[in-house]
């Protein structure tokens, strides 16, 4: 947000600097920046100059000679280039001895053999606009001979905004106008130009109005429109009103679209003029109907699917409510009648389709953050008035339907929740006087204050919403520091839970190197990794290929991988502790986030090293840094879309079940994405990996362990795991521990089986084993697991 400072002092009666003014909007919570209005504020010996006659330069087919009148006794000869150099016209003149801006220096010059004195300067060479065409038009009526600076008021500072979403209310020179005087800046000047009694109460429908209904009024309360005919559209705006909107940061377009635009940043009210001769019928505010289709002033054409709220005649759309006008019913220099709207659309109307539909404006800018439905007539009233005296016409009709929607209750204002609040006293007559200052109705009350919020406040609906306003314009700095009012003692670390700092250390150790990624992907990786997932899409992405939120971290690492990988990295692991995000479907579908540790390794299985033999990692090498890991951890042989179908494992731990997936990447998205072939890829709830068992200390047993090793013969398709937890599971209670140590396939082995040899640790705690229980105890777990797999030993 923009504002000239002359024009908000045509609001308020202020002796403070630009600097004053912004550093003092800036302590009360509207950040603000001070500017030029021009680089060079003075643009010495530029003068304003009409050009008496031109003719065609004898030597040079784009070239103009031009007798110019600057105020001197005599015309001066100027040879002009620009296209729009015609006599009549009045322009800048920079004269000989002036400096431009962009550093050109002018000086009496020959131009192709013919003397010229002086330079018709554009807007762009004169630091006016970034661009142009021609050289500067000015005002018929600009005083021949003035100096430029002075007619166009280039002796200003700007007032550049940044406010923050909250403050919808800022977002125009009334809004700040009243800000600076609640802030003690300036006293309150009443300007009142164009604005009637009947239009500041609303007014009634009148003369030969179109009719307008509101089928919408949930999303619309009120909507007024006026009907102007006779209106010459093609006189171009005066130089103080295209200055005006050049300050604020807008472009002139067009009398009846300019006068809009300043309307707009007055009030805070957004405008829209129709074209009333294309219009048929009554207007409707209404919602779309299911496929209806608009074309835009952007001349792109639009399909509504999700009752978007537009402006309709008896044809259909005719514009986007509060977002843009279509381009049936738009504003030509041959339009003479106009239908002027000025509407309330609540900020739910307007908020999702600007945003649905990728269109943004400085109308949505202002709907989506709230606009004062009482502004409504006032605006209406105001941009009347100035069409009336520079474009002529008159008005046939005012269409008036709705009205302003009910006041909210009265909040409480307590007197001790305010002292409590800013550690501070302050008086009750400065709590009052700040609240009414700034447009609130105020009572006393026995606790303090009854408050009404002005319709132009919408962020204003709690205690601690009045009590922000009192601190802001008391001033943050007038609140000392002081000790905190509460103890606040330090949270107890769970032992029995694994930080996050914690676990990024242990893989850091083993080796890992941790990554930190976005969450956006491309929707294309992501789907090829995890088809299944109910994926979300990014409305507005920071790029092309970040179109979509990951369901699967693996969607993140695979980029950093093939980055790697094209720059020789021979050996690389690395993780990621991140969330994932999943789409929940119901009648109010929400996003699932979770928590997951994911990660990958290719390359070498060690540091290069003159003393080790190189190899690649593989699948074991993978499983055993996540044992090492979270030990209790198991994988059982599964299929997952990404992962190679005989390289692939299910994680599960405890009663926790199923955690996530490790195994290689499939040979065909290796293919596709250009990754190597060997990549090893995990993916884990982190949840259940950050909790752990406390240590404990066993028993130094008195009686020593016997140990029994069973060479088996299995079918293949036989897990040694599934073995393992068999022996645990129906051994006896003396057997402790139970795990491969040799897995054998080949010759002296039956069709579709293979051998696996288990180590068996057999230890009673109150007695000496003897051999007899111990042999009994293995023909146990012999026949248990024949029982349960088949196996049988070894002849």
């Amino acid at each position: 947000m923009k504002v000239s400072k002359r024009w908000l002092l045509e609001f308020i009666d202020s002796a403070q600097s630009a600097e004053a003014l912004a550093e003092a909007f800036t302590l009360a919570g509207l950040e603000c920046e001070v500017e030029a209005a021009a680089p060079d504020r003075r643009l010495a010996q530029v003068v304003v100059g009409r050009i008496v006659a031109a003719a065609p330069h004898p030597d040079a087919d784009r070239l103009q000679v031009c007798e110019v009148d600057t105020g001197e006794a005599r015309p001066r000869t100027i040879v002009c280039g620009a296209a729009n150099a015609r006599p009549g016209l009045r322009t800048a003149v920079a004269l000989p001895g002036a400096t431009l801006p962009n550093g050109l220096s002018v000086q009496s010059q020959a131009v192709r053999g013919v003397e010229s004195a002086g330079m018709l300067s554009s807007a762009q060479e004169l630091g006016l606009a970034e661009s142009s065409s021609g050289i500067l038009e000015l005002d018929a009526e600009a005083p021949i001979g003035t100096a430029l600076a002075e007619w166009l008021a280039l002796d200003d500072d700007i007032l550049v905004f940044e406010l923050t979403p909250d403050r919808g209310d800022a977002l125009s020179v009334i809004g700040l106008a009243r800000e600076a005087v609640a802030l003690g800046l300036g006293q309150w000047r009443e300007h009142s130009e164009g604005v009637t009694a009947s239009a500041a109460a609303g007014g009634d429908e009148q003369g030969r109005a179109r009719p307008v209904t509101i089928d919408a009024p949930a999303l619309c309360p009120r909507y007024m429109g006026r009907c102007i005919q006779g209106v010459n559209a093609q006189v171009p705006s005066p130089d103080w009103l295209r200055e005006r909107l050049r300050r604020s940061g807008l472009r002139s377009v067009s009398m009846v679209v300019d006068i809009t635009n300043l309307v707009m940043l007055e009030t805070g009210q957004p405008l829209h003029a129709f074209d009333d001769s294309r219009l048929q019928g009554t207007v409707r505010v209404r919602q779309a109907l299911p496929d209806e289709t608009i074309h835009l002033l952007n001349d792109q054409s639009y399909t509504l699917a999700h009752g978007e709220l537009v402006i309709a005649d008896d044809t259909g759309p005719v514009a986007l409510a509060g977002v843009m006008g279509g381009q049936h019913a738009e504003m030509r220099l041959d339009s003479s009648a106009i239908f002027l709207e000025s509407a309330c659309f609540l900020p739910p109307a307007v908020a999702g389709t600007g945003r649905r539909h990728k269109l943004h404006s400085d109308a949505v800018h202002r709907f989506e953050r709230g606009v004062d439905p009482a502004a409504v007539p006032r605006a209406l009233e105001r941009a009347t008035h100035l069409i009336l005296a520079m474009a002529g016409g008159e008005v046939i009709g005012t269409s008036n339907a709705g009205d302003v929607p009910a006041a909210e209750a009265a909040i409480v204002l307590r007197r001790s929740r305010l002292a409590w609040l800013l550690g501070i006293a302050v008086d009750d007559t400065r709590v009052a006087r700040i609240l009414s200052d700034l447009g609130f109705a105020v009572e006393a009350v026995d606790a303090g204050w009854s408050v009404q919020p002005p319709s132009w406040r919408f962020d204003i609906s709690r205690e601690v919403d009045l009590i922000e306003e009192v601190a802001r314009v008391v001033g943050y700095d007038a609140i000392g520091a002081e000790g905190y009012a509460a103890h606040v003692a330090m949270q107890p670390v769970v032992e029995a839970r694994l930080s996050d700092p914690a676990l990024r250390a242990q893989l850091v150790a083993r080796g890992f190197q941790e990554v930190v990624s976005y969450s956006f992907v491309e929707q294309a990786l992501d789907a090829a990794l995890n088809p299944d997932a109910a994926r979300i899409p990014v409305d507005n992405p920071i790029a092309a290929p970040f179109n979509c939120m990951r369901s699967t971290l693996w969607s993140s690492l695979l980029p950093i991988v093939r980055y790697n990988v094209d720059r020789q990295c021979r050996r690389y692991r690395v993780f990621e502790l991140a969330r994932r995000y999943s789409a929940e479907p119901g009648v109010h579908p929400t996003v699932r986030e979770e928590v997951m540790l994911a990660g990958a390794m290719w390359g070498s299985a060690y540091p290069e090293h003159w003393a080790q033999p190189d190899r690649m990692v593989d699948f074991f090498d993978l499983k055993g840094e996540l044992q090492a890991l979270v030990p209790g951890m198991d994988v059982s042989a599964g299929t997952h879309p990404a992962l190679h179908p005989g390289r692939s494992g299910r994680v599960t731990l405890g009663a926790h079940g199923a955690i996530g997936w490790i195994g290689q990447i499939h040979p065909s998205l290796a293919k596709q994405w250009d990754i190597p072939e060997s990549l090893l890829l995990f993916e884990l709830q982190a949840e259940p990996l950050q909790q752990r068992r406390l240590p404990h200390a066993p028993h130094v047993p008195d009686y020593p362990a016997s140990r029994r090793d069973l060479s088996l013969e299995v079918p293949e398709d036989v897990a040694a795991q599934a073995l393992v937890e068999t022996a645990l599971r129906r051994g006896p209670e003396m057997l402790r521990d139970c795990f491969v140590f040799d897995v054998y396939q080949g010759a002296g082995l039956k069709n579709g089986c293979k051998a696996i040899a288990l180590g068996l640790i057999f230890q009673d705690f109150s007695r000496t084993l003897t051999d007899e229980l111990i042999d009994e105890a293995a023909q146990g777990v012999v026949g248990a697991l024949h029982d349960e797999w088949g196996a049988r030993i070894r002849g």
